[in-house]
């Protein structure tokens, strides 16, 4: 299974629609919140189903902040990350994530992409894809035969590469 993660789009759904329609292979998308609004457009422009989460940013929605999901036996816990101060350390996200099983955490809100392993914890932020951030990308994450890898997409330029 393939599944692009996005966090963090702050209005800037026609970048995340031009990087995801040049990703082969999608699944489902993951946006983990902030703004909100973008990821039921890109639901629309696609044709693909997105699983959404609210951030700080998305104050008067009915999304959750957190979620926890089981794809292909693989439990992942997925939240924006300002409930846990993702900004300061992940002590509190991966005490969360470990408290649910989870072996994945995907989290956003630090605009930071980050791919790292905290004990059997595999933690993947995919960065923003904001107008105003010097770097915009976003995640690809693959559940195959119990596996989980996940990289980062970065976007330069309006140059999109191909996972």
């Amino acid at each position: 299974m393939k599944i692009a993660v996005l966090s963090d789009t702050h209005g800037n759904y026609p970048l995340a629609i031009q990087a995801l329609d040049r990703i082969a292979d999608i699944d489902c998308i993951i946006h983990l919140g902030d703004t909100i609004q973008d990821a039921e457009i890109i639901e629309c422009a696609l044709s693909l189903p997105i699983i959404k989460l609210a951030g700080n940013c998305d104050p008067s929605c009915d999304a959750p902040r957190e979620l926890v999901l089981t794809i292909r036996d693989t439990i992942i816990y997925l939240t924006h990350g300002d409930l846990f101060q993702v900004k300061n350390d992940l002590e509190k996200i991966c005490r969360k994530a470990a408290s649910e099983n989870a072996r994945i955490a995907l989290y956003g809100h630090t605009h930071i992409p980050t791919i790292q392993k905290n004990g059997e914890i595999l933690l993947v932020n995919p960065g923003s894809l904001k107008k105003t951030d010097s770097h915009q990308s976003l995640a690809i994450l693959s559940i195959k035969d119990g596996e989980a890898s996940a990289e980062i997409v970065a976007i330069a330029n309006n140059e999109f590469p191909s996972p």
